[in-house]
């Protein structure tokens, strides 16, 4: 069994973001980088696969050579082999169509993606891989085995869950839940030392043009102001909420 993990390189949650060039452009500087955690739990999945059924995995990423850190982290966890498509990652359809062309040169049974992305949240390369190579697609996968050429994999679905049975090859969109929080690996420094000697292939892009483009960014308003209040001061609580806050 062959499986391709796909990794987005995304800003770290506690990381300050800021924008140049009039808020058209994201300011990277300073920016800690890591696996988008819904590719996190993927990949930790691939890695059951591959301790427990003997399957190779490789992932690929989408980015500039700056994102390559993060690639890395992915074989000292464990991934066989990394490849990187040498471009800047605009949107959402880009990426797919260059992921897809590695899926078509590479012969994988499964492509494990991120349900979506922590940055922009598109929630479309998996879905887009999919049917640009006409493989059969499950999103919101929180659970997934595979016995032979079949799947059953579990998906979450509003007001509870769905268990669907399909064959491979297969796409999913992977989320929490496709392995426990606890089960997410960290390198340890022979994984890291091993993940030197590691192949990491890096390949041009394709001839292919984003289908949207980013014109501006703009933050969300920032929070008012607290009024802090004496828990003894009742009187003063009701009136602030009934004349200011207009609560009751």
């Amino acid at each position: 069994m062959k499986i391709l993990v796909c990794i987005s390189n995304v800003p770290d949650t506690t990381s300050k973001i800021n924008f140049t060039d009039g808020d058209t452009k994201f300011d990277a500087n300073g920016v800690q980088f890591v696996i988008n955690p819904n590719d996190e739990f993927g990949l930790t999945r691939a890695m059951w696969f591959k301790e427990k059924q003997g399957a190779t995995v490789h992932v690929a990423t989408v980015g500039e050579a700056s994102t390559e850190p993060t690639i890395r982290k992915a074989l000292a966890i464990g991934a066989d082999e990394a490849i990187r498509i040498n471009a800047i990652p605009t949107d959402g359809f880009f990426v797919a169509q260059h992921l897809a062309e590695v899926v078509k040169n590479g012969s994988y049974d499964i492509v494990i993606a991120g349900r979506e992305s922590i940055d922009y949240n598109g929630g479309m390369v998996p879905g887009i891989m999919a049917a640009m190579l006409d493989f059969n697609f499950v999103n919101s996968c929180i659970s997934l085995e595979v016995d032979g050429n079949n799947a059953t994999a579990i998906r979450e679905i509003d007001g509870g869950k769905e268990t669907l049975s399909t064959s491979l090859p297969l796409i999913i969109g992977g989320q929490k839940g496709l392995v426990q929080e606890s089960d997410l690996k960290i390198p340890n420094m022979r994984g890291i030392m091993m993940a030197r000697q590691k192949k990491l292939n890096v390949i041009e892009p394709i001839d292919a043009s984003p289908a949207t483009l980013d014109t501006k960014f703009e933050k969300p308003a920032p929070k008012g102001a607290v009024k802090l209040i004496d828990s003894s001061n009742i009187d003063e609580l009701i009136d602030l909420l009934h004349n200011e806050a207009k609560a009751i």
